[in-house]
Parts: structure tokens; sequence; C-alpha cells
């Protein structure tokens, strides 16, 4: 898995596996989920990131495992 910040397009990417993408839907305004062939979600793209995540939650990231 791979997470990825791009400050200038102020967009948050996760990309859960490397298989082919073959298409994307927005599925909320800013949200867009990528699909594969299998039609299972590979990424998910969040736009405009910075006015739905405080600025300092972007300066760290954490995860749990259950």
């Amino acid at each position: 898995m791979k997470v990825h910040f791009d400050e200038k397009a102020d967009a948050l990417y996760l990309r859960l596996d490397d298989s082919k993408i073959v298409e994307s839907e927005e599925v909320s305004p800013g949200i867009v989920l990528d699909f594969n062939e299998k039609n299972q979600v590979v990424g998910v793209e969040i736009l405009g990131v910075t006015d739905r995540v405080p600025a300092a939650n972007l300066k760290k990231m954490q995860f749990e495992v259950a």
C-alpha cells in the first residue's frame, strides 16, 4: 500500500495494490475510487484535502492494526 500527498494539487492518494486501473468513479464530491478489471477498489483519491483535514494531521500519519 502506498500513500501520496501532493501539496500543490491538494490531493491525497491511497494506492491499495499495483493492479491496472481500468475505471475511476467520483463517488462523492472530491472522492474518486479507482477500480481494477475485477471491479475491486485499488485506489482512493481525496481532492481538496486541506479543507477536509486539519493541516497538522497531514504532517504525521498513524496506522492502526486491529
